[in-house]
């Protein structure tokens, strides 16, 4: 569905209020990129972070923190290594995607006496296949939550307007993004059950030049419950 400017403001403002604490910048070896926090269910074991798996490096990468994802104010680090996380990443290179489930994070935070503060993607706002179906050959309004990489080396949380289309089975963002930009989640409108419009989490940047494909949530719940559990 294609918006108008006013509306695609609003959308963008709407998106960060409900899910902005989600987004966090990511850095392995020397790729730049985002992670997002995704709530898969009611249980707290359903929650994971996503990203790219081309991102993933062998370190395991760098989970920077912004001040507001943390409590209490002052005691957590900057960043997180997530080479200390257990269980780490699983990583799926055919559907692009690199989840890590957060129990370790969580642990983390409780070790250094801070905890998270976070918003996740929940999993009613998924896309699912029908969501996806309805894509066309026709740009439609996209909207990509992310840390970009400012030339003084700061990583703000950005909202990019965009156009996404869909050809077959994939689904792409019809521009090149800005270094960081891979591995955020993509959000799109649609109708709802009601005939409301709704906001919908279509999946995550993967890299591409000149444009990105979209790893699509029907691709991403396909490897959840393949991925490492809590030990």
């Amino acid at each position: 569905m294609l918006l108008d400017p006013d509306a695609e403001n609003d959308v963008a403002y709407e998106l960060c209020q409900v899910v902005g604490r989600a987004i966090l910048p990511y850095r392995s070896d020397d790729d730049f990129g985002t992670a997002f926090f995704f709530q898969g269910g009611d249980d707290p074991v359903g929650e994971s972070l996503l990203t790219a798996a081309d991102l993933v490096g062998a370190s395991g990468g760098e989970l920077g923190l912004r001040t507001s994802v943390t409590e209490p104010a002052g005691v957590a680090p900057a960043a997180v290594s997530v080479a200390e996380i257990v269980p780490g990443w699983a990583q799926f290179p055919g559907d692009g995607v690199a989840v890590l489930p957060t129990a370790g994070l969580h642990r983390h935070a409780g070790d250094g006496g801070w905890r998270w503060r976070v918003q996740p993607v929940p999993a009613g706002i998924a896309a699912g296949p029908e969501v996806v179906a309805r894509l066309t050959a026709d740009a439609g309004s996209a909207f990509v939550l992310a840390h970009g990489v400012r030339e003084d080396g700061s990583r703000p949380l950005e909202v990019a307007v965009e156009r996404v289309v869909r050809d077959g089975d994939a689904v792409r963002i019809t521009t090149e993004l800005p270094q960081g930009y891979v591995g955020a989640p993509i959000f799109v409108v649609q109708p709802d059950a009601t005939g409301e419009l709704s906001p919908y989490c279509l999946g995550l940047v993967l890299p591409g030049v000149g444009e990105h494909p979209v790893a699509t949530f029907d691709r991403i719940r396909a490897v959840l419950p393949a991925t490492p559990g809590d030990v």
